[in-house]
């Protein structure tokens, strides 16, 4: 342990001045066979994530190995042209990048597993089926609730424990939980787009320093009518009938409101660490996992007479979306590899210098539909357009929000049509993309109204 320790302590001068230097040498590999291999391997990788649902191939094995081959094509290139660590400081970027965000998922997704484990959304689930509301009235605060609780935690998270309440009252009822579920997914990934929590792409905006905390909260206003807006003509398809579905009464385990509390507490640590002592919110939330591992401490001895096993918050850090978590280093290192070759650059020019940042931000939108927000947005982030906090917003908005579109266009639909057993599909969800794309049109042209974005 010893050893280790005085090992870290020699190699940390290196490692931080390495992440100050700047890469000055640079390669245009756009149009040399490495660079095509490089798009032809990545674009592959992203074939098989978009296809996980039929082959059940982890998203986080195809793009890390592609990550890895982009990586050793340019060391290899830029070793042959005698610029051997051009690439290797580069890379250490990447990783930097990846190493805070990695962090501050961690945190989120232990304190959301310690709160699954502690049956808060359990208890909130069996709450809401048993006050007997009817079909139309789980549609609305279903929805409502989803679009709430995502800011705080993840929109996957949020989605599954909406679709339990709905694939639990909906027995029988294969209609409502298919129009309830669509509905959960416009929710969430609207309820996200308005804070720096609520999504990867918003936490990745704030993280870099573009926006500061506040500023994402005035896309409240366009976020809430990409929801109501699907939602009010979808509620005319359901029938207004009571619910008849009861559940067993469970109560909350030992310790659990008072780790919602700490996990309330480690996010205003997140935000003043960044706000006022301009530190990386990532550190913010691991003196709030402290918290947790403290408090575990006292809930696993105030338990040991109940039973032997008691609260482990290391299962919990094991119980994080780890595949989640992976990807996203395999993603951040392999955009940021066809970032250094030069293919950010280029699509730069052709989106946000020929078409403006105002289409271009509209499109970027439409393509999260398709490919995962997550690089979409880190595409942009590399790229750094010139761009005012407006634009910012609405790309920020965009990249959330237009995931909803299709259901594989983001994680919470991608979950949820897993969870439903194939009544909620991607032709069901097709059924209402036009409503969803009002929703969709209507929020983005209240963020510029709002925000005096020219129209033209």
């Amino acid at each position: 342990m010893t050893k280790s320790l005085l090992l870290l302590i020699t190699l940390l001068p290196n490692i931080v001045f390495a992440t100050d230097l700047v890469v000055t040498d640079r390669l245009d590999l756009t149009n040399h066979w490495v660079g095509y291999t490089a798009l032809a391997l990545f674009v592959i990788a992203y074939i098989l994530v978009m296809v996980e649902e039929f082959t059940h191939f982890r998203k986080s094995k195809p793009v890390i190995l592609v990550a890895g081959l982009i990586w050793g094509l340019i060391g290899w290139v830029y070793a042959s042209n005698g610029l051997p660590h051009a690439a290797e400081i580069a890379l250490r970027h990447n990783i930097l990048e990846y190493a805070e965000l990695f962090l501050f998922l961690l945190v989120a997704m232990t304190y959301i597993e310690a709160m699954r484990e502690r049956l808060i959304f359990e208890a909130l689930k069996v709450w809401l089926i048993n006050k007997g509301y009817t079909f139309r009235q789980l549609f609305w605060i279903t929805g409502f609730l989803a679009f709430f609780i995502s800011p705080v935690a993840d929109n996957l998270t949020t989605a599954l424990i909406m679709g339990a309440v709905v694939m639990a009252v909906g027995v029988g009822n294969p209609r409502f939980v298919s129009i309830a579920f669509i509905n959960i997914v416009v929710a969430a990934n609207a309820g996200g787009a308005f804070s720096p929590f609520g999504d990867i792409t918003t936490l990745m905006v704030w993280q870099k320093g573009i926006l500061e905390f506040n500023e994402f909260f005035s896309l409240f206003i366009p976020s809430l009518i990409n929801f109501v807006v699907p939602a009010s003509i979808m509620h005319f398809a359901i029938k207004d009938e009571t619910a008849g579905a009861k559940l067993k009464h469970i109560d909350i385990k030992h310790g659990g409101l008072f780790i919602v509390a700490l996990f309330m507490l480690t996010i205003v640590t997140a935000v003043s660490f960044h706000s006022f002592l301009h530190l990386p919110p990532a550190m913010g939330m691991m003196t709030g996992l402290s918290y947790l591992m403290i408090a575990a401490f006292f809930i696993r001895k105030a338990e040991k007479h109940i039973q032997e096993d008691g609260f482990d918050v290391f299962r919990k850090v094991a119980g994080a979306e780890w595949d989640t978590l992976l990807f996203f280093f395999g993603v951040i290192a392999s955009v940021g590899g066809l970032g250094f070759m030069g293919y950010l650059a280029l699509t730069s020019e052709a989106m946000y210098a020929s078409l403006g940042p105002t289409y271009a931000n509209i499109l970027i939108g439409l393509l999260s539909s398709v490919v995962d927000n997550i690089p979409v947005m880190f595409a942009v982030l590399t790229m750094s357009p010139e761009m005012s906090n407006a634009q910012w917003l609405l790309v920020t908005l965009t990249a959330g929000v237009g995931g909803s579109l299709l259901s594989v266009g983001s994680a919470a639909g991608v979950a949820l049509m897993g969870q439903s057993k194939g009544v909620y599909t991607f032709a069901s969800h097709l059924k209402w993309m036009p409503v969803i794309a009002l929703g969709y049109i209507a929020s983005v042209a209240v963020h510029m109204w709002l925000t005096d974005i020219p129209f033209v």
